[in-house]
């Protein structure tokens, strides 16, 4: 299984897309378009941070476990299925979720007596993970890297209201909080191997001999793995070259 890591807006889907293309495997997308908890999340984030601005500490975010959990759930499902053949991609992380739902409770969105309950479900599914595939010697973490800048640059690009700072300035300490939870997540993930792009100096989205380069940067990484052989990364490397 290959799993795409990065903050919001670093391209996740797109190199999801772009890699399933290239493998002939299964894509697993993160649900947002039928999310109904994501935009009730995002305006309880601006609630909850203005209630604090006016003194009341202890405010939470209502929608911060829904969330998170809704994430978990259908996270396990795609696994499950992803696990089924190989080099099917998630473009989200099961160890992402987690780290979000802690910086939320962190941040006081969510209450520490939701954040035991959470951690008790997360251990619960990897468990059961584990009995599937014990070993996670032939899966691959890959994580895309974007400043600041770049990231807020692509949220106003997709155009998703929910999302942008113009609307909702709390926002601002919210992504820059989060770069420092991706900081600290590449610094300490090891349940498999983790290959690292540079989002800002690759567009692999517009830019095809950057493309060229990131998939054979991820090839070369499943050969390494015993994911692809010598002979499948040539078939696709001259196959994307012509």
């Amino acid at each position: 299984m290959i799993t795409l890591a990065g903050i919001i807006g670093s391209g996740k889907s797109s190199l999801t897309e772009i890699l399933s293309r290239e493998l002939g495997s299964i894509p697993f997308y993160e649900p947002v378009e039928d999310n109904p908890v994501l935009p009730l999340f995002y305006k309880g984030n601006e609630l909850a941070a203005k209630k604090r601005q006016a003194g009341e500490k202890d405010a939470t975010n209502p929608y911060a476990y829904l969330l998170q959990t809704f994430f978990l759930n259908r996270r396990f499902m795609m696994m499950k299925k992803a696990l089924q053949s190989r080099n099917n991609i998630l473009d989200r992380s099961i160890y992402e979720d987690a780290m979000f739902m802690r910086m939320n409770t962190e941040m006081g969105n969510a209450t520490q007596v939701e954040y035991s309950i959470y951690q008790e479900l997360l251990t619960n599914i990897l468990e059961e993970l584990n009995h599937v595939v014990p070993s996670n010697d032939y899966n691959l973490m890959i994580l895309i890297k974007v400043s600041y800048d770049t990231m807020v640059s692509r949220i106003k690009k997709r155009g998703r209201e929910y999302e942008q700072i113009e609307n909702d300035p709390s926002l601002i300490d919210y992504y820059g909080r989060l770069l420092k939870y991706y900081e600290e997540f590449e610094k300490n993930y090891n349940q498999s191997d983790m290959l690292v792009i540079d989002g800002d100096k690759f567009d692999f989205v517009e830019n095809i001999d950057d493309r060229n380069h990131i998939l054979d940067m991820i090839e070369m990484k499943l050969v390494d793995l015993g994911n692809i052989d010598c002979n499948e990364y040539e078939t696709l490397r001259q196959k994307r070259l012509g």
